[in-house]
């Protein structure tokens, strides 16, 4: 939002001219001499007062429970956008896999296959999570037993 900008009002003090050496604004008038008149030299202004520091925002702190909730809540979130995918996809199909055949709702089918892909990235992150552990495991066990990595 911008202001408007108001007129000079030499009678108003916050308009008046305010400068930072005594002397410097009569200078320039009078007889156009570079003689400077100090016999009604101004006191310097004190600068203005800083503005008090505002207080920081507090930092709010991520707690165990919070995550939870959050997880819980964006799971609910999937959860109802999963129901509204299956109620709407009822359609029949015929699945054949290995040798096994029969026929599913469409949503239920797509579901199967989402849950299946989400066990083996889960299989793949196990197995990287028990190789990092036993990594760290044989860095502990040759650091020796006094030493604490931690």
């Amino acid at each position: 939002m911008t202001e408007t900008p108001r007129r000079f009002d030499p009678n108003n003090p916050d308009d008046a001219l305010t400068t930072q050496y005594p002397g410097t604004a009569d200078a320039t008038s009078g007889s156009g001499t570079s003689e400077v008149d100090t016999s009604r030299a101004e006191a310097p202004v004190a600068p203005a007062p800083a503005p008090a520091p505002t207080p920081a925002p507090e930092t709010r702190q991520v707690t165990r429970a919070g995550m939870v909730w959050a997880a819980v809540a964006s799971a609910l979130v999937v959860l109802i956008v999963l129901i509204a995918f299956i109620l709407q996809n009822q359609e029949y199909v015929q699945v054949k896999f290995f040798g096994l055949e029969g026929s599913v709702p469409l949503g239920v089918a797509l579901f199967i296959a989402a849950v299946g892909g989400g066990v083996l990235v889960a299989i793949a992150g196990a197995a990287r999570i028990i190789q990092l552990r036993l990594a760290a495991h044989r860095v502990r066990r040759q650091a020796g037993p006094g030493t604490r990595t931690r």
